[in-house]
């Protein structure tokens, strides 16, 4: 299983969730948080319906969790067509691409979820796709090969990721709608923990719900992903409600803390400080020092400590910030010098 899968606070999704396919809502008024998105998605959608056309091509772009997937299924409901999901590694070949495209009705939606992992010859059949609704396929090799064009119904593409850059500019630039997909606050997350409760018919306090939304990194993924858990906890219990002390007694037994961080994230701050003294050091130094793949730690781990302010790039290296220290309980660089405290003297009053 991938390191992403294990952790309980990861955003991308794993196997295990399957089940949060029935916390899913299907219209736009369900859908809550993302409240600009969801405004602006409505309008398009309600002009596009009075015209009978199809709506403009969508791009969704945003951290992992946050319901790319759930929009887009949300998109089709409201506009009453059929919805055909994929993901760009699933599409190897052209004919693949080909065989999806021919078999969409019209008005569909088409949904691609990691479209920035597209190979590019399988990309560039996309360009005439999504601009003219037509494909362009070579038939045969060498001189005795022609080409025919085939005709496709108009559809919507709506192409999902997590890294907008890497995304070529000419795919980018055939979007008409692009939506970039925020993190959410503890109050929106406390409303997506409420109404999956129900749905889970688990009783909660609305105190109970904020103490989990305050620690689910502002995704719901992680949100319902540590209701369920908690939930787990509570019925061992035998608590009837989740409240507040059974939330946060269970959250502290799963060593997520208050800022949402668990042990792998704790790791990579005391290896930066007490290891490193604070930064620069490379990612690839640190990767070795904790023996995990320098691409997971770039790409599950650091985003969010750089969101609260605990950890920095720089062309040097990964460096703590002030709020490192203060996170993690440690004088900073500056007084530490003044107080004469050594590196071996800082590690003995973090263990204090």
């Amino acid at each position: 299983m991938d390191f992403k899968d294990e952790r309980i606070i990861a955003g991308h999704a794993s196997e295990a969730d399957t089940w949060q396919y029935s916390l899913r809502p299907r219209l736009l008024s369900e859908y809550i948080g993302q409240t600009k998105v969801k405004e602006n998605m409505q309008v398009f959608i309600k002009a596009a319906a009075a015209r009978k056309e199809a709506l403009d091509h969508v791009l969704l772009f945003g951290p992992p969790g946050l319901g790319k997937t759930t929009l887009a299924n949300i998109i089709a409901n409201e506009l009453n067509v059929n919805i055909r999901v994929t993901s760009g590694p699933a599409i190897e070949r052209q004919g693949d691409l080909a065989a999806i495209l021919t078999n969409l009705g019209d008005n569909d939606v088409l949904f691609i979820d990691e479209i920035h992992r597209l190979s590019k010859t399988v990309e560039e059949i996309l360009y005439s796709a999504m601009e003219d609704f037509a494909l362009d396929i070579i038939i045969g090799k060498g001189p005795s090969a022609r080409s025919m064009r085939l005709d496709l119904p108009k559809f919507t593409l709506i192409g999902a990721t997590t890294r907008l850059g890497a995304i070529s500019a000419p795919l980018r630039d055939r979007f008409g709608v692009q939506c970039r997909l925020e993190y959410y606050q503890p109050e929106e997350l406390q409303l997506v923990i409420t109404r999956a409760a129900a749905i889970l018919k688990v009783q909660i306090s609305p105190e109970g719900a904020l103490e989990i939304a305050k620690r689910s990194r502002g995704t719901p993924r992680v949100a319902n992903r540590l209701l369920k858990r908690v939930r787990d906890f509570a019925q061992v219990a035998g608590a009837a409600t989740i409240e507040q002390t059974v939330a946060r007694e269970a959250l502290k037994k799963l060593e997520v803390d208050d800022c949402g961080l668990d042990n792998n994230d704790r790791r990579i701050l005391k290896t930066i400080v007490l290891t490193f003294g604070g930064g620069p050091v490379g990612l690839d130094t640190i990767a070795a020092a904790v023996s995990e793949e320098s691409d997971t730690i770039e790409d599950v781990i650091e985003p969010y400590l750089m969101q609260l302010g605990l950890l920095q790039r720089t062309p040097r290296g990964r460096m703590a910030t002030r709020e490192t220290y203060r996170y993690l309980n440690l004088p900073y660089p500056e007084t530490a010098g003044e107080q004469g405290l050594s590196l071996a003297e800082q590690k003995d009053l973090f263990e204090k």
